[in-house]
């Protein structure tokens, strides 16, 4: 189990497609999750401190979280199946529920607890950067910097 960093999200083209990018903490696999629209808004929202003027769903499960007494430990993600990422929340007492990795980490971000990824996942879908692609990294680090939540809201079209 490693411990994970969320190094941002980034819209993949031409298929306008979400991707958040996770690296380890002590080690040099990134995991990159596709994920959807509205989560990728939820995590750069509040990657960036923006607090809307209502909760999201995210923040709503945050204050249910508080407000029935419960504490989320950490996140985990444990599998990956045909393509499929899956991940548990896991409370105080070991209590675990399965969800989304997007919804997860965006849960995650919000409460501040660590993220883990399984070494059987690391090892299927991590990928380790050369060297000679460590200007890649530095410009999506960028490109994340200067990204902002209008990018990700969904066009009619």
């Amino acid at each position: 189990m490693s411990e994970m960093h969320v190094i941002g999200v980034r819209v993949e083209q031409p298929q306008n497609q979400p991707v958040l990018l996770l690296r380890e903490s002590d080690g040099e696999r990134y995991l990159p999750i596709w994920i959807g629209q509205t989560e990728a808004t939820a995590i750069a929202l509040e990657r960036q401190g923006v607090e809307p003027a209502r909760p999201l769903t995210h923040d709503l499960i945050k204050n249910l979280i508080e407000a029935f007494g419960r504490t989320l430990k950490e996140v985990r993600i444990v599998d990956l199946r045909e393509g499929t990422f899956y991940a548990d929340l896991v409370f105080d007492e070991n209590i675990r529920v399965s969800a989304r990795p997007s919804d997860s980490i965006a849960i995650a971000l919000r409460i501040g607890v660590p993220i883990f990824a399984d070494e059987a996942v690391l090892t299927e879908a991590g990928l380790v950067m050369p060297d000679e692609r460590e200007d890649e990294v530095e410009k999506f680090k960028e490109f994340l910097e200067s990204v902002s939540p209008d990018d990700f809201k969904a066009t009619d079209g």
